[in-house]
């Protein structure tokens, strides 16, 4: 059986949030996500929020945020 990963749950639609990654079958971004945990909400607090996502759709936004941030270049400034 195949691993489920973050693609199995992220989408993206030009027609919802201009192409933000949302949560499939749903209207509810991955920043969104982020900016509830971000401010102290618990994965419960989320969940009982909106009851139409379940725990593996929150972990695939913290794993999808993770393999973009890790792609991202890093600049540095240098001293003048």
């Amino acid at each position: 059986m195949r691993k489920e990963t973050y693609s199995d749950r992220i989408t993206f639609n030009r027609k919802i949030f201009r192409g933000k990654p949302i949560i499939k079958g749903t209207r509810i971004s991955v920043d969104i996500i982020l900016g509830f945990l971000a401010n102290d909400w618990s994965v419960e607090d989320i969940l009982k929020q909106y009851p139409q996502l379940e725990r593996k759709d929150i972990l695939a936004a913290l794993e999808y945020s993770a393999k973009r941030l890790n792609r991202e270049e890093i600049v540095y400034e240098t001293a003048s």
